[in-house]
Formats: structure tokens, C-alpha cells, sequence
């Protein structure tokens, strides 16, 4: 039965390389939901994969003293629990305690593990409501070997690549590194399952390969390659629509990376998350407004492109001649104060707290199962 607040479990941290941007995602969420409409349950997800529950101050996951969050080991972790009513509870997995009722989960996590179909296959299992797409996008968008050809399927434009798998790397290398070179140079060499920048790498020349594939692989042992595409970086966030109602698309964004001082090639993670001044965000983008009325409809038809559900952000490429080249999706963006995905929506209209609010109606109104 639904309680006069909805009750909100929120989940953050998690197994990948991006527990601690989920950690800080998560201080922004905590912050902006409104307390008199919902009854907020924080629990993290350490490292290793237990649940452990905290008390809602969001100051603790937002960058302590400069260091990168991390969530602590519990001593008694939780679980969530389906009653015989078909409700949805927290229990102690030591004693079997209830931790109370949930009505609907916001899963902040980002990459492996959490955003890739493994956590929403296991609440898609208890028939808990939740934020985002369900397991086949949530799968095919954090794979950026499988989200490529369903764009193509689609009709989709996206840049020349290259995927090389484990055993591929284990037992053709030179053959691999012929292939690669072949996209020609500079190249990106990529974690295929693997987001926030962690493991990339700009490659000027062969010489500079093996170790970046090496590197990519510390994260993933399936690596993508990519080549240098010439253009400016464009963003656009896209929200689903309710009912039938198609999906929405927010004004188009630029990351404008600093040359000079700044030191970053790319917009890698440091520029991301730990240099305040390494780039800027320009929305709505400086484009003509054939252009941004382009990038909006190849933002909703990628959306639709892998069947998410919920929000997306999709990530282009604009080149001198006026083409946009899709890079990629990403089902569960960052909600971090310099987060593109709710930056581009203040911009186009939808405050932060309102952008939430529209998630959370969104998961309820869609529920579980096949749809």
C-alpha cells in the first residue's frame, strides 16, 4: 500500500571503477529531493557487493576533504526482501529485521554491475519499481561493442572501430594490433563496458598501442578502439515520455575543454570530476537551429535505438561539414552538481528537483515485467 511520502530507496557506490562518482551522484540526489514528498533510504553498495544502510546526510558522499568517496564495509548488511503481500522491504541479513517498506528505487550506480543489467534484472526479479532503462538497454548501452551495432541497425551513423576480445588479445596480439592501425591514427582505446573516462587513452601513433590496450584492459578485458574523429562534442539528454508520449529531448550541450594550462588531451576523468576549471559546459550548444533540431531527433532515436526507458544521455560527434556522428549512450548519467544530463535540462526549462520528480512518476507509472 502507498504511504502518504513515497519512499525512496536510493542506491549508490556499487562493484566498478565509478563507486565513488555514484557516491557523489548520490549527495546530489539526496540533497534535491524534497523531504515533505519523499521518505529518502540511502544505502550504499560497498566494493564488494554488500548493502549497508546509512542516515541521510548527503555531505558525506560529496568529495570528503578532496579524497574520493568510498562505502564502507557494513558490519550488518541488508537485503531486500519480497513479503508474501508482494510488497518490498529492507531486512538485516544477520537477524531478519525489517529496515521498513519501499515503494520505488533510484539506482545511481554507474558502470559494471549496476548499470549494466545485473541490478536491474535482480529488482526486475523482486518486481520493485525503478529509475532507468530495464536489462536489455541498460546491457546493450553500458557494451560499447553491442550499442554500436544496434545504431547501425537503426540507421544510426556512428564512427569507424575496432573490438578486440580477451582471447583475441591472448592469441592473435600482432594480428590485433594490424587491425587496429588499420582505423589509422590518432585512435581511443577504450574499456568496451566501462564509463567516466576510467582506462582511455589517445593514441598518436602504433608505438603507444600495447600500452593502451593494456591499460584499458586494468578495467575490462573486452577493449574498444576508436578513431580520431574530427568535430566538436555535442550532448543531448533525453527523458521519456509518458504513456505513449514519445520521448523528450532537452536543448543540445558542448563541453568546451580548456587548451593550454588546463593540460587535458580529452575529456578525460580528471577533467571531469577534479578539475573545476578544465572545461566548461556551453547550453544550449552554439549551433544553428537546423542543427539542433537534428541532434534532437538522432538523441530520441538512439534512445529508442537500444530501448531504454527513463533517461538517457547520447553523446555526438559535429564535424566541419555539418554531419553528427553518434558516440554513445548512457543510461544512467551523472546527477552531479556539474552533470551534463540535469545541467542540459535546467537549461531547457527543468529544474533539478523537478527532473527528479519526473523520474520517480516515470518508474512508478511503468512498473515490472514485460511491457
Amino acid at each position: 500500500m502507498m504511504r502518504e511520502r513515497l519512499r525512496v530507496l536510493v542506491l549508490f557506490g556499487g562493484r566498478s571503477s565509478e563507486h565513488p562518482i555514484s557516491c557523489i551522484t548520490a549527495s546530489s540526489m539526496l540533497t534535491s529531493m524534497d523531504p515533505t514528498r519523499y521518505e529518502v533510504i540511502p544505502v550504499g553498495i560497498t566494493t564488494t557487493g554488500q548493502w549497508t544502510g546509512f542516515e541521510a546526510d548527503p555531505g558525506t558522499w560529496n568529495l570528503p576533504g578532496g579524497q574520493l568517496p568510498h562505502v564502507p564495509e557494513p558490519s550488518d548488511p541488508l537485503s531486500l526482501h519480497v513479503t508474501a503481500e508482494g510488497t518490498h522491504e529492507l531486512v538485516s541479513a544477520a537477524s531478519g529485521e525489517s529496515r521498513g517498506f519501499i515503494d520505488v528505487v533510484f539506482p545511481l550506480l554507474h558502470g559494471p554491475f549496476g548499470e549494466d543489467g545485473t541490478l536491474q534484472g535482480q529488482l526486475e526479479m523482486a518486481a520493485v519499481p525503478y529509475v532507468g532503462a530495464g536489462v536489455l538497454a541498460s546491457a546493450v548501452g553500458m557494451d560499447k561493442h553491442f550499442m554500436k551495432i544496434a545504431f547501425q541497425a537503426a540507421g544510426l551513423r556512428v564512427g569507424p572501430w575496432e573490438t578486440i576480445t580477451d582471447r583475441q588479445w591472448a592469441t592473435q596480439r600482432e594480428a590485433v594490433l594490424d587491425r587496429v592501425a588499420g582505423l589509422g591514427f590518432p585512435l581511443f582505446v577504450k574499456p568496451a563496458r566501462a564509463g567516466s573516462s576510467f582506462g582511455i587513452s589517445r593514441v598518436g601513433d602504433r608505438t603507444e598501442l600495447t600500452t593502451a590496450i593494456e591499460e584499458a584492459r586494468r578495467f575490462d578485458p573486452k577493449v574498444v578502439v576508436e578513431a580520431g574523429i574530427v568535430g566538436r562534442e555535442i550532448e543531448c539528454a533525453v527523458l521519456d515520455g509518458h504513456g505513449s508520449q514519445s520521448p523528450r529531448a532537452s536543448l543540445p550541450g558542448e563541453i568546451v575543454v580548456h587548451d593550454g594550462s588546463s593540460g587535458h588531451e580529452f575529456y578525460d576523468f580528471e577533467a571531469k570530476y577534479q578539475d573545476g576549471g578544465a572545461a566548461d559546459l556551453s547550453c544550449p550548444a552554439e549551433l544553428p537551429d537546423e542543427a539542433i533540431e537534428r541532434v534532437q531527433e538522432l538523441a530520441v532515436r538512439a534512445f529508442d535505438a537500444v530501448d531504454a526507458e527513463g533517461l538517457s544521455r547520447v553523446d555526438f560527434f559535429y564535424t566541419p561539414e555539418g554531419d553528427f556522428i553518434l558516440n554513445e549512450i548512457n543510461t544512467m548519467p551523472g546527477f552531479t552538481p556539474i552533470s551534463m544530463y540535469p545541467a542540459m535540462w535546467e537549461r531547457s526549462g527543468l529544474a533539478y528537483g523537478e527532473l527528479v520528480d519526473e523520474l520517480l512518476s516515470l518508474a512508478l507509472e511503468r512498473g515490472t515485467g514485460l511491457h
